[in-house]
């Protein structure tokens, strides 16, 4: 019987991968993943198998996964960011259920809020939530009272999955439901392909997010009312100067 080894690579690019997940992807005999992940480490792992699936095909990479760990083999199914969070390792345990074999390994990765902001400032130095923007698995009826909870709160937000073809006009909506409770000059930004070709930045006020143009490489960055622009750099302060 193999393992299953579900290994977070951060943005894609070594520097920002973690020794343990590189030993986890020199180690194992095949490595999983949505086929964009899986373009980003192939060069660095060439004699493994790859097996990939396109977008919306989780549950049937997962369970090849399992599979293959149940032939025999030694398995890495790989995720963007953190392994974790909005990544494969929930459903590999669904799908393993009750059953303790195969083993199943879970290795954690830089997700795109830590390395997102890393590229922004200190954006992230106080309370903050995290929401996914997509309402392809949760109702949009519910990313809207999380919106408007996480505002109401005045936790500064990191918007994951901000829009796509399906969904063009998400942010803008989003933007409207942070609008009722922030003002428009509320500092906010946009990292967009963190730690691959083109990585960029842009900071703004909550007024421009609502018309910015994002896409599916884009990680959302909202400040809360302490949030500053300092030297260029999106700031929240946590209040280490008053103590």
């Amino acid at each position: 019987m193999g393992k299953v080894v579900v290994v977070g690579i951060g943005p894609g690019n070594y520097e920002n991968m973690t020794i343990r997940a590189d030993r986890a992807l020199q180690a194992c005999d095949a490595i999983i993943g949505y086929h964009v992940y899986v373009d980003l480490v192939k060069e660095r792992y060439p004699d493994k198998e790859f097996m990939t699936t396109p977008m919306t095909r989780e549950t049937q990479r997962c369970q090849m996964a399992l599979d293959a760990a149940r032939a025999g083999k030694n398995v890495a199914m790989v995720c963007s960011g953190d392994s974790g969070i909005y990544g494969m390792a929930a459903l590999i345990y669904e799908l393993r259920g009750e059953d303790t074999q195969p083993e199943v390994e879970v290795i954690p990765g830089l997700t795109a809020a830590c390395s997102g902001a890393s590229i922004l400032g200190a954006p992230l130095t106080h309370d903050f939530a995290v929401i996914s923007l997509s309402d392809r698995l949760t109702s949009w009826e519910k990313i809207e009272k999380r919106l408007e909870n996480a505002a109401e709160a005045d936790l500064s937000m990191v918007l994951y999955n901000p829009a796509s073809h399906g969904r063009p006009d998400h942010l803008k909506r989003a933007c409207d439901i942070l609008l009722r409770h922030l003002p428009e000059d509320r500092i906010c930004a946009v990292a967009q392909h963190i730690g691959r070709e083109g990585e960029n930045r842009r900071i703004m006020t909550l007024g421009a997010l609502r018309d910015a143009d994002v896409d599916m490489f884009c990680t959302v960055f909202v400040g809360n009312e302490m949030t500053k622009v300092l030297g260029g750099n999106m700031v929240t302060p946590r209040g280490y100067r008053d103590v």
